[in-house]
């Protein structure tokens, strides 16, 4: 388990959510022991090109983050829908005119955006998303566009074999992901918590650390880890393999936005759900859109990362949010949350 006496309160948390500036991060590298480092990374400042808020509400643009480092448009079910025209068309009755999605690197950047109203909707991994809503983010939780987010932990050519070879190393992770609380738990699983180093770094950093002996390892995201694995890296763990360490993806809308437009979730989750059955209908042609909108993955890269047994057709199921909880309680028992909620007041109502 982490080592709670060394860590304190992030300054982050104890920010009002109608005033937070913009804070440069100096991460350097830590033991996995840093609660503080996890908090902060909730907080990471990332340069993004954002429209501003849209003030007719007759006529807006809805403004969606999601996160990516090649892509234009989310990989699934929603981008899925933005390119055969159906999301503009459905969502047109509702007073939006256009559907802008605004790619993030990572879930602490996307946070606060929403924190500074940049953004309405987010998708993106339910660590992020967890951290947000118990630092004081006002936003309801949507749907669980993903059930079941595969991570690969990596390591360097002629490196470590085993997690237990990873003793005494060095392991990168962008902070305050999906695979970061992946990470985590298989450290803690492995009682190898207070025996290595993290040291952030964001993915499309990771493959450069390992071949330069940098790091030991790193936890790979969806996309990148088939990619880097094709590419001669040897896996020596997977989150499928452990049960309750896999992530899934939600989206959140912000409370100001919902506000303004209460029969927006039922639309969304209604456009959704097509997607999802057009997909599962067409799984060749949807595959062959992802690898396109995906900006260079191979197909089989896309098809490893992107089963579509990913995409539950309905908002949430009981798997997802066992799993959900269970990401929860994990954060909450290593006190990298400022608080515990229950998921159930963070959904919307009736779904």
């Amino acid at each position: 388990m982490i080592n709670s006496q060394i860590l304190t309160q992030p300054i982050w948390w104890r920010l009002t959510l109608s005033l937070i500036a913009a804070l440069s991060l100096a991460l350097t590298t830590t033991s996995c022991t840093d609660r503080q480092n996890f908090a902060d990374a909730t907080s990471e400042t990332t340069a993004q090109n954002i429209p501003s808020k849209a003030t007719n509400t007759q006529s807006v643009v809805l403004r969606v983050g999601f996160i990516s480092t090649e892509s234009k448009i989310p990989i699934g079910p929603e981008g899925w829908a933005l390119e055969k025209g159906t999301l503009a068309s459905e969502l047109k009755p509702l007073g939006v005119s256009e559907v802008k999605f605004i790619p993030f690197v990572g879930g602490p950047a996307l946070n606060e955006a929403l924190a500074s109203d940049s953004l309405d909707l987010g998708l993106y991994g339910d660590t992020p998303a967890l951290a947000g809503r118990s630092a004081g983010l006002k936003t309801k939780l949507i749907n669980q566009t993903r059930v079941g987010q595969n991570a690969w932990l990596v390591t360097k050519k002629n490196g470590p074999r085993t997690v237990e070879d990873l003793k005494g190393g060095k392991i990168g992770v962008a902070k305050g992901t999906y695979p970061h609380r992946y990470l985590l738990g298989l450290l803690d699983q492995k009682g190898l918590t207070s025996n290595v180093k993290l040291v952030q770094i964001q993915g499309a950093e990771a493959k450069v650390a390992l071949e330069r002996g940098d790091i030991a390892a790193y936890p790979f995201a969806m996309g990148a880890g088939p990619t880097v694995i094709a590419q001669g890296f040897p896996v020596i763990d997977q989150a499928i393999d452990h049960q309750g360490l896999v992530g899934t993806g939600v989206t959140i809308a912000t409370v100001a936005f919902l506000s303004k437009h209460p029969d927006f979730p039922q639309k969304w989750n209604q456009i959704r759900q097509q997607a999802v059955q057009e997909i599962k209908a067409n799984p060749e042609v949807f595959y062959q859109f992802a690898a396109k909108a995906s900006g260079g993955l191979s197909l089989p890269a896309v098809k490893e990362s992107y089963p579509l047994s990913l995409y539950p057709p309905q908002p949430f199921t009981p798997e997802g949010l066992k799993l959900l909880n269970s990401t929860k309680q994990f954060l909450v028992a290593q006190k990298l949350l400022k608080s515990d909620f229950n998921i159930k007041d963070w959904q919307i109502p009736n779904p």
